[in-house]
């Protein structure tokens, strides 16, 4: 049976006091032995992280990457790097990223390549803009996003892989899909992989990533096919995040 992940995404947020106080609530609050719990925070706050939940069983990441190993790319953070300060996850392809830095799906497939090669757990975010479901290419688009990564690390690597839907309409919005038309995008991408290996698809976890809150976690985590959450502005408000950490606990 898959485990419930729930993970933060702090996008460009946070200070040093309002990390620490965050992050004690979610040690003290969260109950990692029922539930995978994941911190993304800006990158100059991974050592902050990293002390605070040590210990805990909570883990972190980055929230982004270059693929190359080293050199001349100014302003960039490798593999390496992550690995240093002992991270086990990185975003790759968030909508943010392929809409304001203009992030191919080749790109992103590099990207999870690279992350994979370095030991780093890839957090792949997939999904469809407003406009691109009032068109009816919900499918379309998600089933090209992922298979851009299947044809570089192929069909095995998704039982190490976290996939993220985030219809990128509900980001940031305030609407979140209803749980049935989650769960109906959630079955066709863990669909698509079964279409290659079945077992990968079961192992797969699969989380659903549009304007999570505490209100609605339980219904969406209640789906058969919906794994947990990837939470962005709820994350940055400490009984929020533990509430729908508690949600994902008790499903």
């Amino acid at each position: 049976m898959r485990r419930k992940l729930v993970a933060a995404n702090w996008k460009m947020n946070g200070d040093k006091a309002a990390n620490s106080a965050l992050l004690t609530a979610f040690v003290q609050g969260i109950d990692t032995a029922a539930v995978d719990a994941v911190v993304f925070p800006p990158a100059v706050y991974l050592d902050q992280v990293a002390s605070a939940v040590a210990g805990s069983g909570i883990r972190y990441g980055i929230q982004n990457v270059h693929s190359a190993e080293k050199g001349a790319y100014t302003g960039e953070i490798s593999l390496g790097m992550v690995k240093d300060f002992g991270a086990d996850y990185v975003l790759v392809g968030h909508s943010e990223r392929r809409e304001l830095f203009a992030e191919s799906d080749s790109v992103v497939a590099g990207k999870v390549q690279a992350a994979l090669a370095a030991g780093v757990v890839p957090m792949l975010c997939v999904g469809e803009t407003l406009a691109e479901r009032e068109a009816d290419q919900t499918e379309a688009v998600v089933g090209r996003q992922l298979q851009a990564v299947l044809d570089i690390v192929g069909i095995d690597a998704f039982a190490t892989i976290v996939i993220a839907y985030e219809p990128v309409w509900a980001i940031g919005t305030g609407k979140t899909a209803s749980p049935e038309q989650a769960q109906a995008v959630h079955a066709f991408i863990r669909g698509l992989l079964a279409q290659a290996s079945e077992s990968v698809a079961g192992k797969c976890q699969v989380l659903y990533g549009g304007s999570v809150k505490a209100s609605s976690a339980q219904e969406l985590f209640q789906q058969p096919d919906i794994d947990g959450g990837l939470v962005g502005g709820a994350s940055l408000l400490a009984d929020e995040f533990v509430a729908i950490c508690q949600a994902a606990k008790g499903v």
